[in-house]
Protein backbone atom coordinates (compact mmCIF):
# COMPACT_ATOMS: atom_id res chain seq x y z
CA UNK A 1 0.00 0.00 0.00
CA UNK A 2 1.66 3.50 -1.73
CA UNK A 3 0.54 5.61 1.19
CA UNK A 4 2.86 8.04 3.63
CA UNK A 5 2.65 6.62 6.86
CA UNK A 6 6.01 5.47 8.18
CA UNK A 7 5.83 1.77 9.39
CA UNK A 8 5.18 2.11 12.95
CA UNK A 9 2.43 4.66 12.47
CA UNK A 10 0.60 2.17 10.54
CA UNK A 11 1.27 -0.44 12.91
CA UNK A 12 -0.31 1.95 15.85
CA UNK A 13 -3.11 2.59 13.17
CA UNK A 14 -4.02 -1.02 12.65
CA UNK A 15 -3.51 -1.92 16.32
CA UNK A 16 -6.63 0.89 17.15
CA UNK A 17 -8.89 0.31 14.32
CA UNK A 18 -10.79 -2.46 13.34
CA UNK A 19 -13.89 -1.74 10.89
CA UNK A 20 -16.29 -4.64 10.41
CA UNK A 21 -17.31 -2.33 7.72
CA UNK A 22 -15.65 -0.82 4.64
CA UNK A 23 -16.11 2.77 6.44
CA UNK A 24 -15.70 5.50 4.21
CA UNK A 25 -18.28 7.95 6.19
CA UNK A 26 -16.59 10.26 8.45
CA UNK A 27 -17.96 13.14 7.82
CA UNK A 28 -20.95 11.96 9.70
CA UNK A 29 -19.14 10.26 12.07
CA UNK A 30 -15.57 9.46 13.08
CA UNK A 31 -14.40 5.33 14.79
CA UNK A 32 -13.42 4.78 17.60
CA UNK A 33 -10.25 3.69 18.64
CA UNK A 34 -9.68 1.15 20.86
CA UNK A 35 -7.94 2.83 23.20
CA UNK A 36 -11.23 5.42 23.48
CA UNK A 37 -13.41 2.63 23.81
CA UNK A 38 -10.92 1.47 26.50
CA UNK A 39 -11.25 4.76 28.12
CA UNK A 40 -14.78 4.44 28.14
CA UNK A 41 -15.60 1.23 29.56
CA UNK A 42 -13.17 1.90 32.65
CA UNK A 43 -15.50 5.04 33.16
CA UNK A 44 -18.15 3.37 33.12
CA UNK A 45 -17.12 0.05 35.51
CA UNK A 46 -15.96 2.81 37.68
CA UNK A 47 -19.63 4.77 37.89
CA UNK A 48 -21.17 1.56 38.11
CA UNK A 49 -19.07 -0.08 40.98
CA UNK A 50 -19.32 3.07 43.01
CA UNK A 51 -16.15 4.53 43.09
CA UNK A 52 -14.48 8.09 43.51
CA UNK A 53 -12.85 7.32 39.70
CA UNK A 54 -16.16 6.80 38.39
CA UNK A 55 -17.44 10.81 38.75
CA UNK A 56 -15.14 11.60 35.97
CA UNK A 57 -11.71 13.71 35.83
CA UNK A 58 -11.47 17.39 35.10
CA UNK A 59 -8.02 17.06 34.96
CA UNK A 60 -8.51 14.70 31.56
CA UNK A 61 -11.06 17.66 30.63
CA UNK A 62 -8.06 19.60 30.79
CA UNK A 63 -5.58 17.51 29.17
CA UNK A 64 -7.90 17.39 26.04
CA UNK A 65 -8.17 20.51 25.95
CA UNK A 66 -4.44 21.36 25.88
CA UNK A 67 -4.02 18.61 22.97
CA UNK A 68 -7.02 20.07 20.97
CA UNK A 69 -5.23 23.57 21.69
CA UNK A 70 -1.89 22.53 19.90
CA UNK A 71 -3.77 20.70 17.34
CA UNK A 72 -5.02 24.01 16.19
CA UNK A 73 -1.94 26.52 17.27
CA UNK A 74 -3.42 28.48 20.31
CA UNK A 75 -3.14 28.01 23.83
CA UNK A 76 -4.93 26.59 25.96
CA UNK A 77 -6.37 29.38 27.89
CA UNK A 78 -8.33 30.40 24.64
CA UNK A 79 -10.57 27.04 24.48
CA UNK A 80 -13.76 26.15 26.11
CA UNK A 81 -15.27 22.64 26.53
CA UNK A 82 -18.76 21.82 25.41
CA UNK A 83 -21.23 19.39 23.78
CA UNK A 84 -22.55 20.57 20.50
CA UNK A 85 -21.28 23.22 18.05
CA UNK A 86 -24.60 24.74 17.97
CA UNK A 87 -24.27 25.85 21.76
CA UNK A 88 -21.44 27.90 21.17
CA UNK A 89 -22.38 29.64 17.69
CA UNK A 90 -25.30 30.09 20.15
CA UNK A 91 -23.50 31.95 22.71
CA UNK A 92 -21.42 33.81 19.52
CA UNK A 93 -25.29 35.15 18.40
CA UNK A 94 -26.51 36.10 21.59
CA UNK A 95 -23.69 38.81 21.49
CA UNK A 96 -24.60 40.33 18.38
CA UNK A 97 -26.75 44.11 18.68
CA UNK A 98 -30.43 44.06 17.80
CA UNK A 99 -29.88 44.73 13.63
CA UNK A 100 -26.92 43.52 13.34
CA UNK A 101 -25.88 41.70 9.96
CA UNK A 102 -24.09 38.39 9.78
CA UNK A 103 -22.84 37.10 6.62
CA UNK A 104 -22.86 33.08 6.51
CA UNK A 105 -22.59 30.58 2.64
CA UNK A 106 -25.05 29.53 1.33
CA UNK A 107 -26.00 25.85 2.51
CA UNK A 108 -23.72 25.86 5.24
CA UNK A 109 -24.42 23.56 7.62
CA UNK A 110 -26.97 24.20 9.85
CA UNK A 111 -25.69 24.43 13.18
CA UNK A 112 -23.29 27.39 11.76
CA UNK A 113 -26.34 29.13 10.82
CA UNK A 114 -29.76 28.48 13.12
CA UNK A 115 -28.55 30.26 15.95
CA UNK A 116 -28.67 33.29 13.95
CA UNK A 117 -31.61 33.42 11.57
CA UNK A 118 -33.79 32.51 15.07
CA UNK A 119 -32.89 35.67 16.09
CA UNK A 120 -35.58 37.58 14.66
CA UNK A 121 -33.88 41.22 15.05
CA UNK A 122 -31.02 40.16 13.43
CA UNK A 123 -30.20 40.90 10.03
CA UNK A 124 -28.90 37.23 8.45
CA UNK A 125 -27.57 37.59 4.98
CA UNK A 126 -26.13 34.35 2.54
CA UNK A 127 -23.84 34.82 -0.15
CA UNK A 128 -22.23 31.73 -2.80
CA UNK A 129 -19.21 30.19 -0.60
CA UNK A 130 -16.90 31.42 -3.92
CA UNK A 131 -18.07 34.89 -3.44
CA UNK A 132 -18.06 35.32 0.63
CA UNK A 133 -15.16 37.61 0.63
CA UNK A 134 -16.51 39.87 -2.16
CA UNK A 135 -20.08 40.05 -0.22
CA UNK A 136 -18.52 41.13 3.32
CA UNK A 137 -19.41 45.15 3.75
CA UNK A 138 -19.47 48.08 5.68
CA UNK A 139 -22.70 46.95 7.67
CA UNK A 140 -21.64 43.29 8.41
CA UNK A 141 -20.93 42.18 11.55
CA UNK A 142 -19.57 38.99 11.78
CA UNK A 143 -19.22 36.34 9.44
CA UNK A 144 -19.84 32.90 10.34
CA UNK A 145 -19.04 30.17 7.77
CA UNK A 146 -17.43 26.45 7.71
CA UNK A 147 -13.62 25.78 6.65
CA UNK A 148 -14.79 23.02 4.92
CA UNK A 149 -18.09 22.47 3.94
CA UNK A 150 -19.95 19.10 4.82
CA UNK A 151 -21.78 18.86 2.12
CA UNK A 152 -19.63 18.16 -0.77
CA UNK A 153 -15.88 19.21 0.92
CA UNK A 154 -15.38 22.32 -0.77
CA UNK A 155 -12.86 24.85 1.21
CA UNK A 156 -13.38 28.16 2.03
CA UNK A 157 -10.78 30.78 1.14
CA UNK A 158 -10.47 32.04 4.70
CA UNK A 159 -7.34 34.10 3.69
CA UNK A 160 -9.85 35.78 1.67
CA UNK A 161 -12.54 36.03 4.05
CA UNK A 162 -10.45 37.50 6.82
CA UNK A 163 -9.03 40.07 4.79
CA UNK A 164 -12.43 41.14 4.16
CA UNK A 165 -13.47 41.33 7.39
CA UNK A 166 -10.61 43.26 8.80
CA UNK A 167 -11.50 45.57 5.85
CA UNK A 168 -14.56 46.38 7.63
CA UNK A 169 -13.97 45.80 11.27
CA UNK A 170 -15.83 42.28 11.37
CA UNK A 171 -15.56 39.65 13.26
CA UNK A 172 -15.44 35.40 11.97
CA UNK A 173 -16.33 32.77 13.32
CA UNK A 174 -15.40 29.31 11.66
CA UNK A 175 -16.29 26.03 12.31
CA UNK A 176 -13.90 23.95 11.46
CA UNK A 177 -15.22 20.50 12.31
CA UNK A 178 -14.52 18.76 8.96
CA UNK A 179 -10.85 20.58 8.75
CA UNK A 180 -9.14 20.10 12.08
CA UNK A 181 -8.26 16.41 12.56
CA UNK A 182 -6.93 16.07 8.86
CA UNK A 183 -5.92 19.50 8.26
CA UNK A 184 -3.44 21.43 10.13
CA UNK A 185 -5.87 24.34 10.54
CA UNK A 186 -4.50 27.17 12.18
CA UNK A 187 -7.25 28.98 14.78
CA UNK A 188 -5.15 32.25 16.11
CA UNK A 189 -6.60 34.52 12.98
CA UNK A 190 -10.17 34.39 14.16
CA UNK A 191 -12.27 35.60 16.81
CA UNK A 192 -13.77 32.80 17.11
CA UNK A 193 -13.91 28.83 15.84
CA UNK A 194 -16.12 25.77 16.93
CA UNK A 195 -15.62 22.16 15.97
CA UNK A 196 -17.41 19.07 16.50
CA UNK A 197 -15.33 16.27 18.36
CA UNK A 198 -16.71 13.03 16.87
CA UNK A 199 -15.59 13.32 13.29
CA UNK A 200 -11.86 13.78 12.19
CA UNK A 201 -11.31 14.27 15.52
CA UNK A 202 -11.92 10.58 16.43
CA UNK A 203 -13.96 11.20 19.52
CA UNK A 204 -17.40 10.39 20.57
CA UNK A 205 -20.61 12.74 20.28
CA UNK A 206 -20.65 15.31 23.18
CA UNK A 207 -17.26 16.96 22.81
CA UNK A 208 -17.16 20.06 21.28
CA UNK A 209 -14.77 23.10 21.33
CA UNK A 210 -14.91 26.87 21.29
CA UNK A 211 -11.63 29.13 20.58
CA UNK A 212 -12.02 32.89 21.65
CA UNK A 213 -9.01 35.32 20.48
CA UNK A 214 -8.18 36.92 23.54
CA UNK A 215 -9.26 40.57 22.11
CA UNK A 216 -13.01 38.79 21.54
CA UNK A 217 -13.29 37.19 25.13
CA UNK A 218 -15.06 40.27 26.64
CA UNK A 219 -17.41 40.40 23.50
CA UNK A 220 -19.43 36.98 25.14
CA UNK A 221 -21.29 36.42 28.14
CA UNK A 222 -21.32 33.10 29.54
CA UNK A 223 -24.69 32.80 29.82
CA UNK A 224 -24.81 29.17 31.00
CA UNK A 225 -22.24 29.39 33.30
CA UNK A 226 -22.10 26.70 35.94
CA UNK A 227 -19.99 26.40 38.75
CA UNK A 228 -16.88 24.76 35.96
CA UNK A 229 -16.83 28.53 34.37
CA UNK A 230 -15.61 29.85 37.72
CA UNK A 231 -11.96 30.98 38.26
CA UNK A 232 -11.98 28.26 40.96
CA UNK A 233 -14.32 25.97 40.53
CA UNK A 234 -14.52 23.91 43.86
CA UNK A 235 -14.90 27.58 45.94
CA UNK A 236 -17.66 28.13 43.54
CA UNK A 237 -20.42 25.26 44.02
CA UNK A 238 -23.16 27.03 45.73
CA UNK A 239 -24.18 30.52 45.82
CA UNK A 240 -22.83 33.52 43.32
CA UNK A 241 -19.53 32.54 42.19
CA UNK A 242 -16.46 34.72 43.34
CA UNK A 243 -14.73 34.83 39.80
CA UNK A 244 -15.48 34.12 36.49
CA UNK A 245 -12.67 31.68 34.83
CA UNK A 246 -9.88 34.40 33.16
CA UNK A 247 -9.69 32.80 29.54
CA UNK A 248 -12.11 30.75 27.51
CA UNK A 249 -12.94 28.28 30.55
CA UNK A 250 -15.34 30.82 31.74
CA UNK A 251 -17.50 29.08 29.01
CA UNK A 252 -17.14 26.00 29.82
CA UNK A 253 -19.89 23.89 30.00
CA UNK A 254 -19.69 20.76 32.32
CA UNK A 255 -17.93 18.08 30.16
CA UNK A 256 -19.93 14.93 29.39
CA UNK A 257 -17.34 12.92 31.57
CA UNK A 258 -17.46 9.62 29.14
CA UNK A 259 -17.14 11.29 26.09
CA UNK A 260 -13.75 13.36 27.36
CA UNK A 261 -12.76 10.38 28.56
CA UNK A 262 -12.35 9.04 24.85
CA UNK A 263 -11.30 12.23 23.24
CA UNK A 264 -8.27 11.85 25.15
CA UNK A 265 -6.86 8.61 23.71
CA UNK A 266 -8.22 9.67 20.46
CA UNK A 267 -6.62 13.48 19.81
CA UNK A 268 -3.43 11.47 21.45
CA UNK A 269 -3.22 9.15 18.90
CA UNK A 270 -3.55 12.28 16.11
CA UNK A 271 -0.63 13.99 17.53
CA UNK A 272 1.37 10.74 17.25
CA UNK A 273 0.89 10.07 13.92
CA UNK A 274 1.05 13.96 12.78
CA UNK A 275 -1.49 15.36 11.05
CA UNK A 276 0.83 16.24 7.60
CA UNK A 277 1.20 12.65 7.49
CA UNK A 278 -2.79 12.38 8.14
CA UNK A 279 -3.70 14.89 5.59
CA UNK A 280 -1.43 13.11 3.11
CA UNK A 281 -3.09 10.04 3.60
CA UNK A 282 -6.56 10.93 3.66
CA UNK A 283 -6.67 13.27 0.19
CA UNK A 284 -4.42 10.59 -1.45
CA UNK A 285 -7.35 8.10 -1.15
CA UNK A 286 -9.65 10.97 -2.10
CA UNK A 287 -7.43 11.55 -5.22
CA UNK A 288 -7.90 7.91 -5.37
CA UNK A 289 -11.60 8.14 -5.65
CA UNK A 290 -11.95 11.21 -7.63
CA UNK A 291 -9.74 9.70 -10.55
CA UNK A 292 -11.82 6.41 -10.08
CA UNK A 293 -15.15 8.09 -10.44
CA UNK A 294 -13.84 10.05 -13.84
CA UNK A 295 -12.93 6.65 -15.30
CA UNK A 296 -16.71 5.59 -14.29
CA UNK A 297 -17.90 8.53 -15.87
CA UNK A 298 -18.59 10.38 -12.84
CA UNK A 299 -17.93 14.12 -11.91
CA UNK A 300 -17.48 14.62 -8.35
CA UNK A 301 -17.38 18.43 -6.78
CA UNK A 302 -13.85 19.97 -7.22
CA UNK A 303 -11.57 20.21 -4.46
CA UNK A 304 -8.77 18.83 -2.30
CA UNK A 305 -10.57 17.44 0.86
CA UNK A 306 -11.25 13.77 1.81
CA UNK A 307 -14.65 14.54 1.36
CA UNK A 308 -15.97 13.40 -2.14
CA UNK A 309 -19.10 14.37 -3.22
CA UNK A 310 -20.76 13.04 -6.41
CA UNK A 311 -24.19 15.00 -7.48
CA UNK A 312 -26.86 12.67 -8.20
CA UNK A 313 -26.20 9.86 -7.34
CA UNK A 314 -27.57 9.66 -3.41
CA UNK A 315 -30.02 7.04 -4.17
CA UNK A 316 -27.19 4.47 -4.69
CA UNK A 317 -26.22 4.73 -0.64
CA UNK A 318 -28.60 2.29 0.25
CA UNK A 319 -27.40 -0.20 -2.25
CA UNK A 320 -23.71 0.57 -0.97
CA UNK A 321 -25.18 -0.07 3.00
CA UNK A 322 -26.71 -3.09 2.16
CA UNK A 323 -23.23 -4.07 0.34
CA UNK A 324 -21.37 -3.43 4.05
CA UNK A 325 -20.12 0.40 2.78
CA UNK A 326 -20.70 3.21 5.05
CA UNK A 327 -20.96 6.55 2.72
CA UNK A 328 -23.51 8.96 3.29
CA UNK A 329 -26.79 10.51 1.31
CA UNK A 330 -26.30 14.66 1.42
CA UNK A 331 -27.75 17.49 -0.43
CA UNK A 332 -28.35 15.14 -3.58
CA UNK A 333 -24.97 13.72 -3.47
CA UNK A 334 -23.03 10.56 -2.28
CA UNK A 335 -20.98 11.67 -0.04
CA UNK A 336 -17.60 9.53 0.99
CA UNK A 337 -15.13 11.01 3.47
CA UNK A 338 -11.55 8.85 3.93
CA UNK A 339 -9.72 9.24 7.15
CA UNK A 340 -6.74 7.57 8.57
CA UNK A 341 -8.29 3.97 9.57
CA UNK A 342 -8.92 4.00 5.81
CA UNK A 343 -6.90 2.23 2.77
CA UNK A 344 -7.00 2.33 -0.93
CA UNK A 345 -8.74 -1.43 -0.87
CA UNK A 346 -11.45 0.82 0.75
CA UNK A 347 -11.43 2.73 -2.17
CA UNK A 348 -11.26 0.40 -4.99
CA UNK A 349 -14.05 -1.89 -2.84
CA UNK A 350 -16.17 1.31 -3.01
CA UNK A 351 -15.54 1.59 -7.27
CA UNK A 352 -16.30 -1.96 -7.80
CA UNK A 353 -19.86 -1.30 -6.48
CA UNK A 354 -20.21 1.88 -8.30
CA UNK A 355 -19.17 -0.26 -11.03
CA UNK A 356 -21.93 -2.53 -10.38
Amino acid sequence: MDLPFSEPNRAVIDAEFAPTTTYVNTATCGILPRSAVAAVRELAEAAAAGVPAGFGDFDRVNRVRASFARLVGVSADRVAVGSAVATHVGLVSASLPAGAEVLCPEGDFASVINPFVVRDDLKVRFAPLEALAEAVGPDTALVALSAVQSADGRAADLAAVRAATAAYGARMLVDATHAAGWLAFDASPYEYTVTAGYKWLLGARGVSYLTVSQEAQDTLVPLHAGWVAAESMWDATYGPMPELARGARRFDESPAFLAYHAAEPSLALLERVGLDAVRAHDTALAERYRQGLARLGHEPVPGTAPIVSVPGLAHRQPALQAAGIATAARDGGLRASFHLYNTEADVDRLLDVLDG
